[in-house]
């Protein structure tokens, strides 16, 4: 794997702080970009079945002047243990066909951009990446790569070397309390099945991550990041996610926060996503919530055209 400013796997975890679970994608959309960006740890979860036609092995490229166009760019993989096959077991079928594809479809879309040299010259670990032949190599580097050119400072663990109880819930708070951290951050779809019990068990916050919807963030659920990237540079997307330190546990704690859903403003969305389910303790952030200036990362800011 190509190396990255982000920590991997350290012997020791740090305690406290955000944790985030994620499959490896290629090219992230921005609201995955920006909810990894927001944690201080993110455990990559290859060990997972993989999963044909979704973002492990593709992106929706937008271009540059109209990010309501698209296209997809995806990489060809090949299953050796058929639908069975673990996310870091997928292969490329032909990784150098791969690569010159990825590569021109990228450079096609972006060139034009005047943040361009930057973006090429940081994209180069990603192309190399398809000479281990397997498409979570690519897709983690892509990901690792741009979240170094936002000063993301924190680290990746990978779930294979964690212990964790199987039972999808059970297994999120295991990894989470596995990083040493005190708050699990949490989309919105997975809270339409998260089952709150094996966090409170082990005195785990759950956090929804709710990002805004206008401006660049209009097309942030389709489209990839890479857009954002070369529209507003490293600077200028950085600012948008509002990139700062983590809260430490203890600080959490201190914020307003409610259980089964988040604070004024949000509860919209959260109803929507978890049913009013009870029993969750939340940090209560959130656009446009009473807390979505606080000084923590939990929640990006809101947003800019």
């Amino acid at each position: 794997m190509t190396a990255s400013q982000a920590a991997s796997s350290p012997d020791q975890p740090v305690s406290g702080g955000l944790c985030a679970i994620h499959q490896p994608n290629l090219f992230p959309r921005l609201t995955t970009l920006a909810k990894l960006s927001a944690a201080d740890t993110w455990i990559v979860l290859d060990d997972v079945q993989f999963t044909r036609r979704d973002y492990q092995h593709r992106t929706r490229l937008a271009a540059l002047t109209d990010p309501d166009r698209t296209r997809w760019l995806s990489i060809p993989t090949h299953l050796p243990q058929g639908r069975q096959t673990a996310i870091r077991d997928a292969l490329i079928a032909d990784p150098a066909a791969a690569r010159r594809r990825t590569e021109a479809m990228v450079r096609q879309e972006y060139r034009t951009s005047p943040h361009w040299p930057v973006l090429q010259t940081a994209l180069e670990p990603v192309w190399a990446a398809f000479d281990t032949g397997r498409t979570a190599a690519v897709a983690e580097t892509s990901t690792r790569i741009l979240l170094d050119l936002l000063g993301w400072p924190g680290r990746i663990l990978t779930a294979a070397g964690l212990p964790a109880r199987p039972e999808r819930s059970q297994r999120l708070a295991d990894l989470t309390a596995q990083a040493g951290a005190g708050t699990y951050l949490c989309g919105t779809g997975g809270m339409t099945y998260l089952d709150p019990a094996p966090f409170t068990a082990r005195g785990i916050t759950v956090a929804p991550f709710l990002p805004p919807a206008a401006g660049i963030w209009a097309s942030a659920r389709r489209v990839t990041s890479l857009w954002a990237l070369a529209h507003l540079g490293p600077d200028g997307l950085a600012a948008r996610v509002r990139l700062r330190r983590a809260p430490s546990r203890t600080d959490l704690h201190a914020q307003p926060s409610v259980r089964g859903r988040a604070s004024t403003g949000s509860e919209t969305l959260w109803d929507q996503a978890v049913g009013r389910r009870s029993g969750m303790t939340l940090s209560g952030v959130g656009p446009g919530s009473a807390n979505a200036d606080a000084p923590h990362r939990v929640a990006p800011a809101a947003p800019v055209p």
